[in-house]
């Protein structure tokens, strides 16, 4: 991984003011800034030298991550969201436990085949064998059915909405990825009961509503809602909706979040029924949902740079950092009073302010390590500023300096830190339409894959064939898949052939490589 080799890294020239002498070599060790290496030239490393900047720390076992309270606090932000708008909808929070006894997580076949390589197992306790071993849950339908089919008993118990936040853990694969592919993480899953498959359907499409805005309202993400194919969707569900975001320094989809409609398959596994009003016996429709820390990673490949992370301002729990400028011979503690004066007034109008007034590193060096950090807008204030009443603006997105009187400070941050938001989301949705490519035959697919395009292509939906384009395209790099098939399709004309297998074409799916 990057950053455990011990390399010295580059230091700017603005590194711990050691009393105005030169710097000595063991503290430029201790404080190095800046990445190493650059986002176009290797994304892996890059990738997971952002993520070791306050994000994650990475942990003993391989995998697994230590969530750093700069990242959590992104994830709470997230949360409060969510959490609130599902209440709206009349979700109630839950907790079931992490276990699963064997019997209940095989009892939904392909469902429990879907997940068979990732379940981890308990099976000693101290230093004895468990007479049965016990699975740690993957998620949780089999965890909480059989609780389903007990609260279940007529039509007025319906729906029964519950929403539990907790943690997963599925172990096995290959080539771990801070937030985007760990064996723990953390999540929601909403879990529902209908009498009616239009009520489990009208869900499916608010959740995946709200999943879009937690991506491109809040993480500044565009994002594509759609349908999965049939060996893209959830095992042992009717159906999967999605929404999909894409990479396009890899070329690479990731599956942002996703709300399943369960059908009834898991009602008839678990015998979850109810009375109707006429005293018939009815099985139940159920959904589930989830996304999880996973959209954390989404937001770091989006938007971060060489300078390293840029995180939008509606998710960054620290909006704006204040660092004073002070020369020599300066009012020194008039700027750090200003400093102070400013996060007060920023504060007290709902913005997530902080000043830095730590005395034993230089402004340059404070500038490259919230700058790292991607803290949305810097405000430095000189003596100069203090003489003009004014304080200095810093983009993190876009670099524009500006200064601004102090009697309009909150005002003029308010719309800034708006306009920030706005413009990083229009950044990522141009870069990611630059890479969208629209084909019709074979040979056009894989040029596209080769230049690591998003690829909208006509398919005939056949589940033989998708799994024929994923043979024919495995090598290194991972196999092309679909996507989604986005609910606006654009229009097919009369005769479009499939790009694959020349049968005439159901839909337009978008189709590529992912995470």
């Amino acid at each position: 991984m990057a950053g455990a080799s011990g390399k010295k890294e580059k230091v700017d020239k603005a590194g711990p003011s050691g009393g105005g002498g030169k710097k000595k070599k063991d503290v430029k060790k201790e404080t190095g800034l800046g990445l190493s290496v650059k986002k176009d030239e290797n994304f892996g490393e890059w990738y997971s030298e952002v993520c070791k900047h306050e994000m994650i720390e990475y942990y003993d076992i391989s995998g697994c991550y230590i969530l750093r309270p700069w990242s959590m606090a992104i994830w709470e932000i997230m949360q409060t969201f969510f959490d609130a708008e599902i209440k709206k909808m009349k979700v109630k929070n839950c907790y079931f436990p992490l276990f699963v006894s064997p019997g209940v997580l095989e009892k939904e076949k392909d469902h429990i085949e879907g997940f068979a390589p990732e379940v981890a197992w308990v099976t000693k306790s101290g230093k004895s064998d468990l007479e049965v071993p016990i699975a740690i849950r993957p998620t949780s339908e089999t965890v909480m059915y059989p609780y389903y089919s007990k609260w279940i008993r007529g039509h007025r118990d319906l729906p029964l909405k519950l929403n539990q936040w907790c943690n997963v853990v599925r172990w096995e694969f290959s080539n771990p990825t801070p937030f985007i592919r760990s064996r723990e993480f953390l999540w929601q899953e909403g879990h529902t009961a209908f009498a009616t498959k239009e009520e489990a359907d009208e869900e499916v499409l608010q959740i995946l509503e709200l999943y879009r805005r937690i991506y491109e309202e809040y993480l500044a993400v565009p994002v594509v809602k759609g349908e999965k194919s049939e060996n893209e969707k959830f095992a042992g569900g009717l159906y999967t909706t999605s929404v999909e975001a894409f990479i396009p320094n890899t070329g690479r989809g990731v599956q942002g979040a996703t709300s399943h409609c369960l059908g009834q398959n898991f009602a008839k596994m678990f015998e979850i029924k109810y009375e109707d009003e006429e005293g018939k016996r009815e099985m139940v429709w159920q959904n589930s949902w989830a996304y999880s820390t996973r959209t954390i990673g989404v937001m770091i490949m989006t938007h971060g740079d060489d300078k390293g992370l840029i995180l939008p301002p509606k998710v960054a729990s620290v909006q704006v950092v204040v660092i004073p400028v002070p020369y020599k011979d300066a009012n020194t503690q008039g700027i750090f009073d200003a400093c102070t004066a400013t996060v007060s007034a920023l504060s007290e109008a709902g913005i997530r302010a902080e000043e830095d007034l730590r005395d034993n590193y230089s402004p340059g060096w404070k500038y490259s390590n919230w700058e790292i950090k991607g803290v949305p807008l810097r405000i430095e204030i000189g003596p100069r500023d203090l003489e003009n009443d004014q304080v200095r603006t810093v983009r993190r997105d876009n670099g524009v300096k500006e200064d601004i009187p102090r009697g309009s400070l909150v005002e003029h941050v308010k719309e800034l830190l708006e306009k920030i938001q706005q413009n990083m989301y229009e950044v990522a949705k141009q870069k990611r339409e630059a890479c969208v490519q629209e084909i019709r035959t074979w040979d056009e697919f894989i040029s596209a894959l080769n230049q690591k395009k998003l690829i909208l292509a006509p398919w005939c939906d056949e589940e033989e064939v998708e799994r024929d384009v994923k043979a024919r395209t495995k090598g290194e790099t991972g196999a092309a898949k679909t996507l989604c098939s986005p609910f606006e399709q654009p229009e097919l004309p009369e005769g479009t052939l499939c790009f694959a297998s020349g049968k005439p074409a159901k839909k337009w799916t978008y189709w590529g490589r992912s995470y």
